[in-house]
């Protein structure tokens, strides 16, 4: 087997390029109805699945499964506001990762506290974290370059006819570990979240009992 890693290597960095995540001014700001929903979630993430001729982006029926979850608060007239798509945004980035009850969790005090509100909302949140793309993504194609230098490395010992398959290999181990404890911390916060969404709410029990 022979795979050519530089070339890969210009391949993934070139792709992470061109990661560009849907700004806040380029959602509409009327409201839409679910087709339209669909139509513009798909025209703006086409470019970010595995293959592009199959995956689905955003379908009626997980639009209705995000609203019995309690992930989507419900549309109004069957119209999805603009806070409504900027939730489906995060859905989307969050469900390759977190369970429904984790998206959850982790949704529920922005809905609670953002959405549709006055002053600062929903849009400021979206605005300040997705606007730290750039940054990220250099810091990423950096890690990239960093574990492809180092896994050249590896496998001093190996058979010469197979060591540019392990070489690779171990790059595959380097970034899954990465994704694997970056799960494990996210898992852990969403977690704390919950504890203290918890203690709040026997908080509040308690102080309705006192009254």
């Amino acid at each position: 087997m022979t795979i050519d890693k530089e070339d890969l290597l210009n391949s993934i960095l070139e792709s992470l390029d061109r990661i560009k995540y849907i700004k806040l001014e380029d959602i509409p700001n009327i409201d839409l109805y679910m087709d339209q929903v669909t139509t513009f979630m798909e025209k703006q993430l086409r470019n970010t699945v595995r293959n592009p001729g199959t995956d689905k982006i955003l379908t009626k029926t997980m639009i209705n499964n995000y609203a019995k979850n309690n992930l989507l608060p419900p549309p109004m007239k069957k119209k999805y506001s603009k806070e409504h798509v900027l939730l489906l945004i995060f859905i989307y980035y969050y469900k390759g990762i977190l369970t429904i009850n984790d998206i959850q969790t982790l949704l529920n005090p922005l809905t609670e506290k953002f959405f549709q509100k006055e002053g600062f909302n929903l849009g400021d949140v979206y605005s300040e974290v997705f606007g730290l793309e750039s940054k990220y993504v250099d810091l990423l194609k950096e890690d990239v370059v960093r574990k492809f230098q180092e896994s050249k490395d590896t496998f001093g010992d190996a058979p010469e006819e197979e060591k540019g398959f392990l070489q690779f290999f171990s790059v595959i181990c380097m970034l899954s570990f990465d994704v694997y404890v970056k799960k494990l911390m996210i898992e852990k916060m969403v977690d704390c979240l919950d504890a203290a969404a918890d203690e709040e709410r026997r908080e509040g029990k308690r102080q309705k009992t006192d009254v």
